[in-house]
């Protein structure tokens, strides 16, 4: 086989290779959100049907209408907003801080710091469930949502630490300098020079603290007693009754707690890409 036609061989093995990924992982999206639109007929059979032959809106109507535990969906939809915003907000300002104070300044402990991050970073949640529930109980935040994300912060702080902690260690300290030379102040350069550089960084772990606090369920399952404070996880698991499981209802309220998710995406998605060309270099 010749160069030529061994080069053309590989792309298309590595574009259909790429074709079969894109497939496995759009796969399962793409069954949630049809379930959500069959009937119970269509669902609950050993027969593979891949479309749904009669759209049907009840599934989402009934999520939306009946709610779930005597409360409206909107309710979880909100409580949900709330902690994973919430976590961003806050996470993503102490996870800047820190990582511009660990990648600019030397002090001592530091290297201990950044083990003591990897550590807990590699520790299960579910590890971490007991410990952070009595905490949060004996600062009487128990049953609160700011409880909760509090603790979501404190899960989702470290990777932010270390992710942002590469992008601020990667801006050359030259471009600080020159901003100082021009009368800057310390702030200024911090505000003006390097966020708009780590921007991306802070995007994606924006992203990260989002999700993990949006999907989250065994947290806010154990910290929260009362069902007005429960997010949209722990919603989902009353249609598994004792008679059987509402696969439609499930599937409905899975797609309806995906599309914020999608949304927030899209927005930062955005901002992304805006960082990627923000700032400027003094020539």
């Amino acid at each position: 086989m010749n160069p030529l036609a061994r080069k053309k061989l590989g792309k298309i093995l590595l574009n259909t290779a790429g074709v079969l990924v894109f497939l496995y992982a759009v796969f399962p999206v793409y069954w949630m959100v049809s379930t959500g639109f069959k009937e119970n007929d269509q669902i609950f059979t050993t027969e593979f049907i891949p479309f749904p032959t009669h759209f049907t809106f009840d599934h989402f109507a009934r999520v939306l209408t009946e709610g779930v535990a005597n409360n409206s969906i909107w309710l979880y939809m909100r409580n949900s907003a709330i902690v994973a915003l919430g976590t961003v907000l806050i996470g993503s300002v102490f996870a800047l801080l820190s990582a511009t104070a660990i990648a600019r300044f030397r002090f001592k402990g530091r290297g201990t710091f950044l083990v003591i991050l990897l550590i807990v970073q590699m520790l299960p949640a579910e590890g971490l469930l007991i410990p952070l529930y009595m905490m949060v109980k004996r600062v009487g935040l128990g049953d609160q949502l700011i409880g909760l994300i509090i603790t979501q912060v404190a899960l989702t702080l470290p990777f932010g630490i270390w992710m942002l902690r590469t992008f601020v260690a990667a801006v050359p300290r030259t471009l600080e300098e020159a901003a100082w030379i021009d009368g800057a102040s310390r702030l200024t350069t911090f505000w003006k020079v390097l966020f708009p550089l780590v921007a991306p960084g802070l995007v994606a772990t924006s992203i990260f603290s989002f999700i993990t606090a949006w999907n989250d369920l065994v947290f806010a399952l154990y910290l929260m007693s009362g069902s007005e404070g429960y997010t949209m996880p722990v919603a989902l698991q009353y249609f598994f009754g004792q008679k059987g499981v509402d696969w439609g209802a499930i599937m409905a309220g899975s797609t309806l707690m995906t599309l914020p998710v999608v949304v927030f995406f899209l927005l930062v998605q955005r901002r992304m890409v805006a960082g990627l060309t923000a700032g400027a270099v003094k020539g």
